[in-house]
């Protein structure tokens, strides 16, 4: 167990916390059984197996490439800190991420709803709960960052920023930019001195 990480506990405190179905070490170990080659969360509700048949992992994962497959009664993928303990949390960030990479530069809230296996209006609630902004509001905001920084960044012509920041138009790009800040792009970038 190399790739273990350090606030791993060690074998008897597992055993302990398997044994007592310690809900406080849910998610911090997995046990395989290797008789069974299931491997399960601390809270399994399956008769605890012999102590000299189990092996404690840090990770699903790991547990997974030493052979062994998940408890169908206490669903590891269901742990604390896995995507689906995070819930829909999970489903914005991997969103904003998407839309961060440029996605709905050239596709819709649709296909981003359909990217991450849900319906549109369930991604908009979604957004208006945790990010308090709609899928379009975020990637305006996020285009125009990206655009803010190459106008910082060197001296790349304006139009040309403009749709590599993902804007469709340049004059679209302008009127964005004006209404954030307050003035066009071109008065943004920084006057070299000579």
């Amino acid at each position: 167990m190399d790739d273990a990480p350090t606030s791993f506990p060690n074998a008897e405190t597992c055993d302990r916390a398997r044994l007592a179905r310690d809900r406080s070490f849910d998610g911090l170990f997995f046990s395989g059984v290797r008789s069974t080659k299931i491997y399960c969360r601390p809270v399994c509700p399956v008769r605890p197996a012999k102590s000299a048949n189990v092996t404690f992992y840090p990770t699903a994962a790991v547990a997974e490439r030493a052979g062994f497959r998940p408890c169908l009664r206490c669903r590891p993928e269901t742990a604390p800190g896995s995507p689906a303990w995070l819930g829909t949390a999970t489903t914005v960030g991997r969103a904003l991420r998407l839309i961060e990479e440029g996605f709905l530069d050239t596709g819709s809230v649709d296909d981003l709803a359909d990217r991450l296996g849900i319906g549109s209006r369930h991604l908009s609630r979604l957004f208006a709960r945790h990010a308090g902004a709609s899928p379009s509001q975020v990637a305006a905001t996020a285009r125009v960052q990206r655009a803010k920084r190459m106008i910082d960044a060197g001296d790349m012509a304006l139009s040309d920023i403009a749709f590599a920041a993902g804007f469709q138009s340049v004059r679209r790009f302008n009127d964005v930019f004006k209404a954030l800040y307050g003035r066009p792009p071109s008065s943004i970038r920084r006057k070299t001195i000579i």
